[in-house]
């Protein structure tokens, strides 16, 4: 099994500024951004936790935590056990602890 970069392990937050056709870019958490409407992000710690925090209301970041595992360090299922919520397959492009670029 190889392990995701270890880059990947922070807090990220989406730069859809910088997105590409099926591409979205994050950046790592106190990044400096323009002023926009509220941003979406997630987190991946080493031992396999996700939190996944979308826009909630009046654009205040949500939260949901779930896991996430991977065979090749590239793609990455993430799963919400027991909450209902969809899980998904993310696949790293790039990581180098100054982006994430995934396919989702």
């Amino acid at each position: 099994m190889t392990e995701p970069p270890e880059e990947l392990f922070r807090r990220w937050t989406h730069s859809f500024e910088e997105d590409g056709p099926g591409v979205a870019v994050y950046r790592p958490d106190g990044f400096p951004f323009p002023r926009a409407r509220g941003r979406d992000g997630m987190e991946f710690a080493a031992d396999g936790g996700f939190v996944d925090r979308p826009v909630g209301r009046g654009d205040a970041p949500g939260s949901w935590r779930g896991v996430w595992r991977s065979d090749d360090g590239r793609l990455l299922a993430v799963s919400f056990p027991g909450t209902g919520r969809p899980g998904r397959t993310l696949e790293v492009l790039a990581c180098d602890g100054r982006a994430l670029v995934l396919r989702a």
